[in-house]
């Protein structure tokens, strides 16, 4: 089994020799939660692309623990770069789907507050989701043991989604009408390098005028397959094939 990942604010001036206390939240959960002893062995990380695999020097208390790491992988920035326009789920569906978007390896994820989602996330209640979603992302990068987490945006409106897919180099949308005309994503043609922008709508699939304004910004159309996926697993099925036709996953 890999080592646990725990994450640490800042990995800025820890090198051969260093020590790294880890107390808090992540100290707790070593500590209380894992049992972690001295000996074991740890990868910290900033969860930006930077980490410290090393072993546990000692424990004290509830949540202290120190490190002395040995090593310091470097997670690149990705190419090409996968960010998935989310609408909002109902319930704790969103959650899962940034989980699982998490664990596959998507570099980014958009909140979408589409025509036609039931959930809608306003005042207070908005900001405790949006929280909820990046904290999901962080736990699930820690698990699959990424290095660099995905970013979790604001959320967005739909003119909002459409500036960002303007400005991809392969824009796209998840469609769930077969009658408009969509091509399979199993074959599209894509980019070696630069972002990678893909739209997931809502259970109710996306409003016309979104799709109308979508396509202005140079988006196309696309069908995952002959079946309709759930939004909150279609932006993780979507993912897996683009990650392994980039050769991301080779």
């Amino acid at each position: 089994m890999t080592a646990p990942v725990f994450v640490v604010d800042s990995l800025e001036g820890v090198g051969p020799g260093s020590v790294v206390d880890v107390d808090g939240p992540e100290g707790r959960h070593a500590v209380s939660v894992r049992r972690l002893q001295p000996g074991e062995h740890v990868v910290l990380t900033d969860g930006k692309g930077r980490g410290a695999a090393g072993v546990v020097v000692s424990v004290s208390g509830k949540d202290h623990m120190v490190v002395e790491p040995f090593e310091f992988p470097v997670e690149p920035e990705p190419s090409p770069r996968i960010t998935v326009v989310q609408a909002l789920p109902k319930g704790d569906r969103g959650e899962l789907a940034v989980e699982t978007m998490t664990e596959t390896g998507v570099d980014a994820i958009v909140p979408w507050q589409a025509a036609r989602c039931i959930t809608q996330w306003k005042g207070d209640r908005g900001l405790k989701a949006l929280a909820k979603w990046r904290a999901t992302a962080r736990e699930a990068g820690k698990q699959s043991r990424r290095l660099r987490f995905p970013e979790v945006a604001d959320a967005a409106t739909t003119k909002q989604v459409a500036a960002l897919l303007a400005t991809a180099d392969f824009a796209g949308v998840l469609h769930s009408d077969f009658e408009h005309e969509s091509r399979p994503l199993a074959s599209a043609e894509l980019p070696t390098e630069g972002e990678i922008v893909l739209v997931v709508g809502p259970e109710g699939g996306v409003a016309r005028d979104e799709l109308a304004l979508f396509e202005e910004a140079g988006a196309k159309a696309y069908v995952l397959g002959p079946t309709v996926l759930r939004t909150s697993t279609a932006g993780t099925a979507a993912a897996a094939l683009l990650l392994g036709r980039t050769g991301r996953w080779s």
